[in-house]
């Protein structure tokens, strides 16, 4: 019965949506993302670039509350990143009575009014379907970086897989190649070890941006952080090498004269 009133909520959600003129992005409507009972998240909402200057809010479906970006409560907070596209949205000590669903909202500032709405489901639990050891990474310009994601016995033989959020372009078990991307390796320990780990290689700095790891239709958002060699330190590094072995050179000349 829970289940059916449930999935009522859900079709009633989208319906309100739709009367009011909204635009539903339904990338991630099967997805659900699930956080630890005390804990917090952030998750990143993009928006098309010509959306820079409008307005965005996240929206509960629980208490039906807008909060307008740049805003920041004791366990929420709202932040537009316009040079990067996107808005994140952290919430913490999180708990049962979160969990539910959510959207990013932008005012495109169209006539008549069309919204930009990006769902979000999430979970909350004392033990998440999929966790991630650290959701925040770096590494290095062509460097490498591990990130190790978690799953419930539950999700054992559901398909394992690291996304980015902005495409949507996603890795599965294995290794994957190409001439465009930093190779990406995903591997599955089903021996009863309940994780799985992603290798990035060759990182870019395009590379930068916000992913997820998900077994089956539960997922954790992860950020990564790749930060660019600086060419004119190396230089100025070699430039003292340099220096220093002329300075030798020079020494041993003139002790043999």
């Amino acid at each position: 019965m829970t289940a059916y009133a449930n999935t009522n909520t859900f079709y009633i959600s989208i319906w309100f949506w739709l009367i009011l003129g909204v635009v539903s992005y339904s990338g991630w409507s099967k997805h659900v993302l699930t956080v630890q009972t005390g804990g917090s998240v952030t998750i990143p909402c993009h928006y098309d670039k010509k959306y820079t200057q409008q307005k965005k809010y996240w929206f509960s479906e629980i208490d039906k509350s807008k909060t307008y970006t740049n805003k920041t409560e004791e366990n929420l907070s709202v932040i537009d990143h316009p040079d990067q596209s996107l808005f994140t949205v952290t919430m913490r000590n999180l708990q049962d009575k979160h969990t539910g669903h959510y959207y990013c909202v932008v005012e495109t500032g169209e006539q008549p009014p069309i919204n930009v709405i990006y769902e979000k489901q999430l979970k909350i639990q004392s033990a998440p379907d999929v966790s991630v050891v650290s959701s925040s990474v770096s590494g290095h310009e062509g460097g490498d970086i591990s990130v190790q994601c978690l799953y419930s016995s539950g999700y054992q033989n559901e398909v394992k897989r690291w996304c980015r959020y902005k495409d949507q372009s996603c890795y599965t078990v294995g290794r994957t190649d190409t001439s465009q991307n930093s190779s990406v390796q995903i591997s599955d320990d089903d021996d009863g070890g309940r994780s799985f780990t992603v290798l990035m290689s060759g990182l870019r700095l395009t590379d930068s941006g916000w992913y997820f790891c998900s077994a089956g239709e539960a997922l954790n958002p992860v950020h990564l952080n790749v930060i660019g060699v600086s060419v004119s330190t190396d230089v100025g590094i070699e430039k003292d090498r340099l220096v220093l072995t002329n300075s030798h050179y020079c020494d041993l000349f003139f002790s043999n004269i």
